[in-house]
Formats: structure tokens, sequence, C-alpha cells
């Protein structure tokens, strides 16, 4: 599985998606981290104050990693404000 994420918003999105696959609540993915509900919430609605290393708790907790590559052909994310 991969996902695209440029923005806060579509990380969120992704961080949702895999969450739900796991049937996971957000109380449920907050507690195996160490966060609140609301946090995770926040996450998901692509806060762009999220903390770097909260979102790779995040992500290992859902057994996800995150990679980095060169950007593909696209908009840049920064372009469009």
């Amino acid at each position: 599985m991969h996902d695209l994420a440029r923005t806060p918003k579509q990380l969120g999105t992704t961080i949702r998606r895999n969450r739900k696959r796991l049937a996971m609540s957000q109380r449920a993915l907050g507690e195996r981290v160490g966060l609140r509900q609301e946090t995770i919430s926040l996450i998901e609605t692509g806060n762009p104050a999220t903390r770097l290393d909260t979102v790779l708790a995040v992500l290992a907790a859902l057994d996800l990693e995150l990679r980095i590559a060169a950007r593909s052909r696209g908009a840049d994310p920064l372009d469009l404000v």
C-alpha cells in the first residue's frame, strides 16, 4: 500500500483511513500512543501544528512508516495558496 501525502490534511486522511482499516477508534489509537482522543482528531483533520515526533509515533502505532521520495509530477501545494 502506498499513499501520497503532500499536505497535513492529506497525511491526516491517510492516518484516518488506516486507523479505520484496523477497526480502531481514535480513543484506542490515542491510548496506544499516549495521546488524548482530541489530539488524534486534530492530526486526522490536518492540524499543521502537529509535531513530527507525534506523527511518527501515530504512524508506528498503525504499523506504518514515513518514506521520503523525489516529488512526482503534480501540483505543488504551495502553488495552491
